[in-house]
């Protein structure tokens, strides 16, 4: 049993040794066919690769051929596309450009031709100017033998002739000229006075308005006289209210059923008369009541006048005036000079020179405006000091009226001196409308006894020639004598005489007193 193990040992040893050695020279040998099998592998890898390198190249090669062989047919289409249109634009502007010669080359002939024709022209000019020549000296020579034998024959000499003729002549002109200067001047004034007349004649019956009168005072009727007892009140406070709050005095006298409102302002008078009225229909006569009615009439007053500026304006078809201005020529219409209604008077002043502007062909909308604002003055002129034109001027600057307008303001009583002819109109019209007819309340007998007074005063100082009184007695001139009077004396009796006219006489408004000294030297070559 021992044995048998030993052997089977020895036997299996014998086979292990055996198995591994062939395990060893199979690995061996079997390495080395993987290795040389895997280098044959990577031997045809390799040939593959260049194979397929080889002809992935080739076909690029191809591929980029026929890509460039397209792209060499394209751009030898597209150049000889553009040589096309080359040669053809290059045609074109050749045929431009034979047309244009062509043009060239026939103005070229044309002024060839006309300068021919100039050549030729100045030739025969050159001809005609020698001609002439040959004549005027032929014709110098003629005169000079027959100025010679004239000279010779008459026993003149040339100079000597031409200044008796020019002295005949002149004399002859000098008398035609005199004769026709004073026919012309003759001729032209009587068509002027006459071309004047019709023109104030035309304004003044086309422009003729009715001027309502008004006075210093308004009377307010009563239903009864029991009505007089209301209005006075418990002790007065009734109509010392009413007083108070319009400043007008109230006259309550034995006059049946009236009442009298006494005031210098008319504008105030009004709104006493329109209050008293009210109160007289409402019957509630106390303060509160007084005064309620007062400040509503104050405003019916505001807006009449308001109403009769505007009036003014559309009527006479004066634009643009201030709205001020528009207010105080509304006043206006409470306010009067000689009975005679100013706003009436300054519309009527305004259509008559307008009319007068037309006709003469001035400018007749500046002639209207003038004539309308003349007398804005007048609407203040009893609460501003100065005459009503200063103030009118004033008003008229502040409100940016036109200096031309400001001029006529200034020059309708000739205080200054008028620049334009149409402040001379609005001069000429506001005399026709005052002196007109039915114009003013003032009777002839009153009016010329004024006149003769301010002429008897100031022909009552030493010195004075002569005086006038112009302008409805609102101006007197004075000439006094330049050898009696002198510079100085002058301003004193200017003085006086205002002084002595101011004592001695009632008047409205007031008065220029206008004095002239003058030396005049008179001489006659005989």
């Amino acid at each position: 049993m021992a044995k048998i193990s030993t052997t089977a040992i020895i036997i299996i040893a014998v086979l292990a040794v055996v198995a591994v050695a062939g395990m060893f020279i199979s690995f061996k040998y079997g390495y080395s066919y993987r290795k040389k099998f895997a280098e044959l592998k990577i031997g045809s890898a390799e040939e593959e690769a260049k194979r397929i390198l080889e002809s992935a190249t080739v076909e690029s090669e191809k591929e980029a051929d026929n890509i460039k062989k397209e792209k060499l047919i394209e751009a030898k289409e597209e150049i000889h596309k553009l040589r096309n249109e080359l040669e053809k634009e290059i045609k074109d502007r050749r045929n431009d450009i034979q047309r244009q010669e062509r043009r060239v080359q026939q103005k070229e002939d044309t002024i060839d031709k006309k300068t021919q024709q100039i050549e030729k022209r100045e030739e025969e000019a050159h001809k005609k100017v020698a001609e002439a020549e040959k004549m005027q000296e032929e014709v110098e020579r003629i005169k000079k033998l027959q100025m010679a034998q004239l000279e010779k024959i008459a026993d003149f000499s040339e100079s000597e002739a031409k200044e008796y003729l020019l002295k005949q002549v002149e004399e002859e002109l000098v008398h035609e000229k005199a004769i026709l200067v004073k026919s012309i001047e003759e001729q032209v004034k009587e068509e002027a006075e006459q071309k004047a007349r019709d023109i104030i004649t035309g304004a003044i019956q086309r422009c003729a308005a009715d001027h309502v009168t008004e006075t210093t005072v308004s009377v307010v009727s009563l239903p009864n006289d029991e009505m007089k007892g209301r209005i006075i009140g418990r002790e007065g406070r009734n109509i010392r209210t009413i007083e108070t709050l319009t400043g007008v005095d109230l006259i309550i006298d034995d006059t049946p059923e009236a009442v009298i409102l006494s005031g210098f302002d008319p504008v105030r008078r009004e709104i006493a008369k329109r209050s008293l009225e009210k109160l007289i229909t409402d019957g509630r006569i106390h303060p509160g009541r007084i005064e309620e009615m007062v400040e509503k009439s104050t405003k019916e007053v505001d807006n009449i006048i308001k109403q009769e500026g505007e009036r003014a304006t559309f009527e006479t078809h004066v634009h643009g005036l201030h709205p001020e201005l528009v207010r105080l020529l509304g006043r206006l219409k409470y306010r009067t000079s000689y009975g005679q209604n100013v706003l009436q008077h300054s519309i009527e002043v305004s259509h008559i020179a307008g009319l007068m502007a037309g006709e003469l062909g001035a400018d007749v909308t500046l002639a209207k405006r003038a004539g309308l604002l003349h007398d804005i003055g007048k609407a203040v002129d009893h609460e501003v000091e100065g005459s009503h034109i200063t103030i009118g001027a004033d008003i008229a600057k502040k409100y940016k009226e036109n200096d031309k307008v400001l001029n006529a303001i200034m020059a309708h009583h000739g205080d200054v001196e008028p620049k334009t002819i149409e402040a001379c109109l609005v001069q000429a019209a506001d005399g026709i409308s005052a002196a007109r007819p039915g114009a003013r309340r003032e009777n002839l007998e009153s009016y010329i006894k004024r006149l003769e007074s301010l002429e008897e005063i100031a022909n009552s100082f030493k010195g004075v020639e002569r005086s006038f009184a112009i302008q409805a007695g609102r101006e007197v001139r004075i000439m006094v004598k330049s050898d009696v009077v002198n510079d100085d004396e002058t301003i004193l009796m200017a003085k006086d005489i205002v002084k002595k006219i101011e004592d001695e006489m009632e008047y409205p408004g007031q008065i220029k007193v206008n004095v002239i000294r003058e030396l005049r030297a008179v001489e006659y070559a005989k």
